[in-house]
């Protein structure tokens, strides 16, 4: 009989996941709220780019819904009610500096209101420590009337996934698994084996696990501030600092990380923020890693008056200019631009009063200055930003002729070769 397991959250984690447990021959019910979310999902429509075995997601998607080994629907108390393995990828936003719990509450609400003994609850949100043992399992106790690690079970296993490479990191990302009994710990392996073929590490205690995802995160926001400040270091010493990163990663123990235009997406522009809430809590600083987060965050406004500057000494002011930005997701290739440092570039633009024209083939959200085609954004611009990569080869070296007299290219991703653009253009490189 096959195993049925509940997803709530259809998201960029929840869906590859309940994907993949589809894959390797489980029933999955999808539990996703936002109308829009569910009924694109209803009819086999995702723009996320996942790909397994070059396979794209949403093929995956359509052949999944037809066979029936997958559904979605937006009635969460229904479907814990119809398994006994509940697996919640719901996210806790970040208002301001504040984590909102809201949405992952409710999630838990639903399950502990609908659960059944002997269920087993893994939660794979990337979360505030201490949030499974002190928020999550208070919640399941109180209105379920079942006892965690006797009546029920409980783990924290957090995704490791890089975005691009979801099908196949479930299967090879070595996972953790926090839980403080012992038949949690193994039911919850159980589940993990199914579509994963790699180590499984256990930890008695869920918050220990919760605080290695949230510096796993963390990690990356310094490194990334890191290499930013090396490359101001580069630009004023006449470096090129993408040349000195690549001779100084020569060395075996060494690995900076390149700069962009700066750091989006849902996990690390929040993580600094998750361990902050606890250490308030502990009355403890973290300085270090909150200059870090500050630099990251920075990055759009220094973009937005680099810009501004390079236009100045060609004559030209940025407000009245046209911008012609080329990328909106949060990284190269990605269709994801949540908490997108172009966004946030777009709006800086904008708000000095320039008339922004952006293109990205890859996400699929509408904006009120983003274009159909590179070719339109481009014409008569007086400055092109290149702010990802959008494919495979990409470089919009050839339409620079198009431009408005006298352009300025800003190019954070290295991908314009500056001997072959035009003598009157005027090109930066992060």
């Amino acid at each position: 009989m096959k195993q049925t397991i509940t997803v709530f959250g259809q998201g960029y984690v929840g869906l590859p996941l309940s994907l993949s447990f589809a894959l390797n021959g489980c029933n999955v019910i999808g539990v996703d709220t936002d109308p829009k979310v569910y009924d694109q999902l209803s009819h086999g429509i995702t723009y996320q780019t996942e790909k397994h075995q070059n396979i794209s997601i949403r093929e995956i998607l359509k052949e999944q819904l037809r066979q029936g080994t997958y559904r979605v629907i937006n009635d969460g108390a229904e479907a814990v009610r119809q398994t006994r393995t509940i697996i919640i990828t719901v996210g806790i936003p970040i208002n301001g500096e504040t984590p909102f719990y809201d949405h992952f509450d409710a999630a838990c609400r639903t399950v502990g209101e609908n659960i059944q003994a002997g269920s087993l609850v893994l939660i794979r949100s990337t979360v505030i420590p201490g949030t499974t043992e002190n928020r999550c399992k208070p919640i399941l106790e109180q209105l379920s009337g079942l006892k965690v690690g006797q009546d029920i079970f409980l783990a924290y296993v957090p995704e490791r996934i890089a975005e691009g490479k979801a099908f196949e990191e479930f299967e090879t990302m070595p996972t953790l698994i926090g839980a403080a009994d012992e038949e949690s710990r193994q039911k919850a392996a159980e589940i993990i084996r199914i579509n994963s073929k790699a180590q499984i590490i256990f930890s008695d205690s869920m918050t220990a696990v919760e605080t290695s995802k949230v510096i796993e995160n963390l990690q990356r926001d310094a490194n990334i501030a890191i290499s930013q400040e090396l490359a101001r270091f580069a630009e004023a010493s006449g470096l090129n600092i993408f040349e000195v990163i690549k001779l100084a990663n020569t060395h075996t123990r060494v690995n900076i990380l390149t700069p962009g235009p700066g750091v989006g997406g849902y996990c690390i522009p929040n993580a600094f923020y998750y361990l902050k809430a606890k250490a308030q809590e502990l009355d403890i600083e973290l300085p270090l890693l909150e200059k870090a987060r500050k630099t990251n965050e920075n990055l759009p406004k220094f973009i937005a008056e680099k810009t501004d500057a390079l236009l100045r000494l060609r004559g030209k002011k940025l407000s009245g200019a046209k911008i012609a930005v080329a990328g909106l997701a949060m990284k190269d290739y990605s269709p994801d631009d949540r908490l997108s440092p172009a966004v946030e570039i777009c709006k800086q633009l904008l708000s000095a009063g320039a008339l922004v024209s952006a293109y990205d083939s890859n996400v699929s959200n509408a904006y009120p200055f983003k274009t159909e085609t590179l070719e339109s954004a481009m014409e008569g611009a007086d400055a092109l930003l290149i702010l990802n990569r959008l494919y495979d080869g990409f470089d919009p070296t050839d339409k620079i002729q198009h431009m408005a007299p006298n352009p300025v290219i800003v190019d954070t991703r290295n991908l314009i070769d500056p001997k072959k653009l035009p003598p009157e253009a005027s090109f930066w490189k992060i």
